[in-house]
């Protein structure tokens, strides 16, 4: 361990997961930070959020930043802090698919373990995101950066980075109510062989092409017979602005992790906001307000200031 710090600075990037045939393996570290602070005083635990619609957030120990922060102060045998600060500074919309809860969650456990002297490894720190949060393919992309692969092994999980050359996207936010455990209730419990078959052998194409930067070839595999299609009828005008970045001259389109974004990927970073404007249109033509963003991806994972 080492000494523990009294304040520090978290930064998480947002995430897109699935990746359209990579149902809960596959993510992607994208270019849209959140800020959280940390510092050890006052009285209780206190948490101020500024953003859109960060009214609606907790702003006691009941917040997702701090129940992850107070978990690891339990796993790690320490006493809660007598006072803890928290400041967030949201640009990642709320649950949007672009993994806000992922960062929340890592967030909370890397400011804890920072504070108490960083008593749990990377892997731990890890096993114990996905653990709250339930998805590691969120928390893995979160953390590592980059395009991450995560599978779990007995009781540990076993992830891979991937560099990958520029990437840029267009994403759609709808402004819906959704939320990940109703999407993914209505996810049918068995699938025939030949969808699942048709699935595992897109995923390393899914890799391989954004690892070369083969955009033809992203076109040609980003297809799935596991989730999507439930997904895009619980996303009013999903299907229409999904066709509408297909003739803005996107490579390839998805839902992005459980909804209700979607994601599309383009070659050229001009082309990012023209493609992310077509589907909120198309979105906003059937009834939707939706905000248009231009990402890119990032090789980078969450940080730490201390």
């Amino acid at each position: 361990m080492t000494s523990a710090a009294s304040s520090c600075r978290v930064r998480v990037p947002a995430t897109t997961a699935n990746l359209g045939p990579g149902f809960d393996c596959l993510g992607l570290a994208l270019d849209l930070w959140n800020d959280v602070s940390f510092s050890l005083e006052g009285d209780g635990v206190t948490v101020v959020s500024e953003g859109p619609h960060t009214d609606v957030l907790p702003r006691d120990e009941k917040n997702l930043v701090a129940r992850a922060f107070l978990r690891v102060c339990e796993v790690a045998g320490r006493a809660a802090p007598a006072g803890l600060a928290i400041h967030c500074d949201v640009r990642v919309p709320l649950s949007s698919g672009l993994g806000s809860s992922a960062g929340a969650v890592l967030a909370g456990v890397l400011g804890a373990n920072t504070l108490l002297g960083r008593p749990l490894d990377r892997a731990h720190m890890l096993e114990l995101a996905a653990d709250i949060e339930g998805h590691p393919d969120n928390v893995a992309a979160t953390m590592l950066g980059g395009l991450t692969i995560v599978v779990r092994k007995d009781d540990r999980l076993l992830t891979k980075k991937i560099l990958v050359p520029e990437v840029h996207v267009a994403v759609a936010v709808p402004r819906l109510a959704f939320s990940t455990t109703s999407a993914r209730a209505g996810l049918p419990a068995k699938v025939p062989m030949q969808d699942a078959v048709f699935n595992m052998g897109r995923i390393p194409l899914v890799v391989e092409a954004l690892r070369t930067g083969d955009y033809e070839l992203l076109h040609q595999v980003m297809e799935d017979r596991l989730h999507q299609a439930t997904r895009l009828k619980l996303i009013p005008g999903g299907v229409q602005a999904l066709r509408a970045a297909q003739e803005a001259g996107a490579a390839a389109v998805a839902v992005s992790g459980s909804g209700p974004s979607l994601i599309a990927f383009v070659s050229l970073a001009t082309d990012a906001m023209r493609v992310a404007r077509a589907m909120a249109d198309a979105f906003g033509a059937a009834g939707v307000e939706a905000t248009p963003l231009g990402l890119r991806a990032s090789a980078v994972g969450a940080t730490v200031v201390a």
